[in-house]
């Protein structure tokens, strides 16, 4: 018998492609030209999905490549940490997202073609559910050598040569991603190093109007968190007017920001007339007559489920209000009114509300001097009430056998919660 040996030691005719695969690999070579992929099966849509380069443009690939191994791929040769679980486990929604989000903290007025923006739109429209957007950057300032060679009065006139914009502009975005429901937003610049300027840190009053009418376009949208903005009343009172009666708002957070009690009333207007569920307030400014004005918005609502006041100083004047709400609402599940300088006042109001009220479930009035006889009131309602499961009154000045008596009721309650809810599912 004679032996004949390969030139090639390694061959193998085990390693002959399949005629299949050969035209597999020639559409992935092929694939920006001629592109094919419905007829394909799902076996070899993987296989393509597997072989396919991440820079393929996004006009082939946006609207043809279902979510799966591409947009993974792509997503994980653009950053570092991809947690899928955030983006509704869809790896394409990702994608998306962060693309968008990028160039718009990355826009800067009147240097940044808006057409980069609105190129983007017809292949994202479709999948952005979220933007959290960390920055926006301002304008790029002139040199001011003008300034030094030929004085102030140089740079007066050089004043009314505004920008068209002071940030980016999200009326051009907001109207065309039709399924965009939470939006949140910061205006400030990160690692701005020695180039600190206050006004890097707020939006200004035409970055108002414009996302103002922006948030009425658009009308999937079912969050909207704008925070550590510098908000005053003015912008407050502006952007609720244009939120008025929006179909789908539920969510709303101006945390962090300078509203008073003229914008606490606007935002009064928007209970009545919104259906939000989440409310959150923090660390404003929020005084007496202000935390009036919700209080009375909060009495005839029907709606919301959670409203957050911590750190603002609606006083005894504001606590007393929103504890008188508490009688004729039937819906609030969660009320946070830390750190506002209540008193005992407030605390015999919020009391005559727990004996009453039969929906409460978390109340948080830390940090306040509610006193000795204010955790009284507080025990004597809490020993008449089965609804609230979270209680927290700690730095309050009430005495520790109170407050002992307090978790001891609420623990009970929290029990009786789970058998509840336990004898529920098993009847379903």
């Amino acid at each position: 018998m004679r032996r004949i040996i390969a030139e090639d030691p390694d061959w193998s005719l085990a390693i002959v492609p399949f005629l299949s695969n050969l035209c597999l690999q020639s559409i992935v070579r092929n694939f920006e030209e001629k592109p094919i992929y419905d007829e394909l099966t799902p076996i070899q849509r993987d296989f393509i999905e597997e072989r396919l380069l991440p820079s393929l443009p996004l006009r082939v690939t946006a609207n043809l490549i279902s979510d799966g191994v591409y947009w993974k791929r792509c997503c994980e040769q653009q950053w570092d940490l991809c947690d899928v679980t955030h983006y509704g486990h869809s790896w394409k929604r990702m994608f998306f997202e962060r693309r968008m989000e990028s160039i718009i903290e990355l826009f800067i007025p009147d240097v940044t073609e808006p057409k980069s923006v609105l190129e983007m739109v017809p292949y994202c429209k479709n999948y952005i559910k979220r933007l959290d957007i960390s920055q926006l950057l301002p304008p790029v300032k002139d040199p001011q050598k003008e300034e030094e060679e030929y004085g102030s009065e140089l740079a007066s006139e050089n004043d009314y040569d505004r920008p068209s914009m002071d940030h980016f502009d999200f009326g051009m975005l907001l109207n065309k991603l039709t399924n965009l429901e939470e939006l949140h937003l910061v205006y400030r610049v990160k690692q701005c190093g020695m180039n600190f300027e206050w006004n890097m840190f707020e939006m200004t009053d035409r970055d108002c109007e414009s996302l103002a009418q922006a948030l009425k376009s658009c009308e999937t949208l079912k969050l909207l968190r704008l925070h550590q903005s510098h908000i005053d009343d003015k912008k407050c009172r502006l952007l609720v007017k244009y939120l008025l009666d929006h179909p789908s708002l539920r969510e709303l957070d101006f945390s962090h920001n300078l509203i008073s009690d003229r914008g606490a009333r606007a935002i009064g207007k928007l209970l009545a007339r919104s259906k939000l569920e989440i409310l959150n307030m923090c660390d404003n400014d929020i005084r007496g007559p202000g935390g009036k004005a919700i209080a009375h918005a909060l009495s005839k609502n029907s709606t919301l489920l959670s409203l957050n006041l911590r750190l603002n100083r609606l006083r005894d004047e504001g606590g007393q209000a929103i504890g008188k709400a508490l009688l004729n609402n039937n819906t609030l599940r969660h009320l946070h009114l830390g750190a506002n300088e209540v008193m005992l006042p407030t605390a015999i109001a919020l009391s005559k509300a727990l004996v009453q009220n039969n929906t409460l479930s978390s109340i948080n009035l830390s940090c306040n001097n509610l006193g000795e006889d204010g955790g009284k009131a507080l025990a004597e309602a809490m020993s008449h009430n089965t609804s609230v499961t979270e209680c927290d009154i700690h730095l309050t000045e009430v005495d520790e056998k109170i407050v002992s008596f307090i978790n001891q009721v609420v623990w009970t309650n929290q029990s009786l919660e789970q058998k509840k809810r336990a004898k529920e599912s098993k009847n379903k």
